[in-house]
């Protein structure tokens, strides 16, 4: 049994990456100078994708026995589902998956409905999630925020309740094993939350001083080494707002239940996330409307990276580090960070463009930068994720294809799988999203 998401990578859809892509058996040495130029082109291109013979095979016995992840607070029920299927070499020439319609060829029914996903956006819709284990999630998620951490004053609880985490992670994360594995997901988005509402957005956040804020928030997740005189100080530092309390205590649960490779993988991905902020608030201080391609490169670091990473944490396992740093497993978390990071734009766009100033989003950066209409920019900023969304899924295809370690399979699904959740989670979250009237 594999999910959808696993389906369409592993059937291996064309596109980018995937074109010349032939896996064949092993065959004996021949010398560079014999091999025809265009041949050794191809298989360039696929080691350098999936690292040499001798890396593969070694990252083939890591995934043979790498242990689950088994945190003495957080015991790993047997998985409901068997291992993935990974298919055997050599692979036959890769079918082609149906290509969506262009966004930009959208219906002419008028505008959405609440809750309709954004006309010609590709996505794959999902299940509803599992209401029994999203209010066990809820209820758990809740007496953290309030009763541990004391995140919020009552006035924010209508926000709280409305963001929806439960859904959300229970959406994202299919194949957790227990609530108690979702909750490490549910309390660190939660925390990045507060994060941005508090020091970046809507609840008394500000491009002036961000940087010290976020730094002083960072040592709760990366905590300091210092003299023992000037450690209490710091100690206590990690108390004095809701932003620090929520890093801090959801990092402690995070690195009880993470290997040191998973919970520094984490460390380095919000390191990532705090540089995009601190870049988006520069070019707020000076009111500097970025090229497109600068609002991309910010959107890489300022994205929702830090989520999908941790799926496998999520699900009772590891990615081993020697697999999860192939320049081609970081290449597909990048597409994956990317598409989903512009889905929040698309979603959050008439939510966004009701507050006061110029928000940058990618439709508005598209509409400023290259002189075309709100419309204009808006549509092609659908087209920008659908390219990237194929992207991910034809590379995710070759990848496991090329390095056929269950450990991999697995996380690549989980990874697609967080797309499709959070899109669902985008399109129906109607407390927050409304589409514009583009239709």
């Amino acid at each position: 049994m594999s999910s959808p998401a696993i389906e369409r990578i592993l059937r291996g859809p064309t596109g980018l990456g995937t074109s010349g892509l032939q896996l064949r058996p092993q065959a004996p040495d021949v010398p560079a100078s014999e091999v025809p130029a265009t041949e050794a082109a191809a298989e360039t291109a696929v080691v350098e994708t999936v690292a040499l013979e001798a890396v593969v095979a070694k990252a083939a016995t890591l995934g043979a026995t790498a242990p689950d992840v088994q945190p003495s607070s957080l015991p790993v029920p047997s998985l409901p589902v068997p291992p993935l299927p990974v298919p055997s070499l050599p692979v036959p020439s890769l079918p082609a998956v149906p290509v969506a319609p262009r966004a930009t060829a959208g219906p002419s029914g008028g505008k959405p409905k609440l809750g309709d996903p954004i006309p010609g956006l590709y996505h794959h819709p999902v299940a509803e999630p599992d209401p029994v284990r999203v209010e066990a999630l809820s209820v758990k998620l809740k007496a953290w925020a309030v009763d541990e951490i004391e995140l919020y004053p009552p006035e924010w609880e209508k926000d709280f309740e409305g963001f929806s985490v439960g859904r959300y992670m229970v959406a994202c994360h299919p194949d957790a094993p227990s609530v108690d594995h979702l909750m490490l997901a549910a309390r660190l988005m939660v925390a990045e939350n507060a994060v941005d509402d508090c020091y970046c957005e809507d609840l008394g956040g500000s491009p002036i001083g961000l940087g010290s804020r976020l730094l002083l928030a960072h040592t709760a997740l990366d905590p300091l080494h210092t003299t023992p005189e000037y450690h209490p100080a710091w100690e206590a530092s990690l108390s004095e707002d809701a932003p620090r309390r929520s890093y801090r205590s959801a990092m402690d649960y995070f690195v009880r239940a993470a290997t040191p490779s998973q919970a520094d993988r984490f460390r380095h991905d919000m390191a990532r996330l705090h540089m995009g902020y601190l870049a988006e608030a520069a070019w707020a201080e000076t009111d500097h409307v970025p090229e497109v391609w600068e609002y991309l490169a910010m959107r890489q670091f300022n994205n929702f990276r830090p989520c999908p990473t941790i799926t496998d944490t999520v699900g009772g396992y590891e990615l081993p580090v020697e697999l999860h740093a192939l320049p081609a497993v970081q290449r597909v978390i990048a597409l994956a960070g990317n598409a989903t990071t512009i889905v929040n734009d698309l979603y959050s766009y008439t939510k966004e463009l009701s507050g006061p100033g110029l928000h940058l989003n990618l439709p508005v950066v598209i509409s400023e930068r290259e002189g075309v209409s709100r419309k204009e920019g808006y549509l092609k900023a659908v087209e920008v994720h659908n390219e990237l969304m194929r992207a991910f899924e034809a590379e995710s295809a070759a990848l496991a294809l090329a390095c056929p370690v269950p450990t991999l399979a697995r996380f690549l699904r989980g990874v697609a799988a967080w797309l499709d959740g959070n899109h669902y989670w985008h399109q129906t979250n109607t407390h927050r999203y409304s589409l514009p009237d583009f239709w």
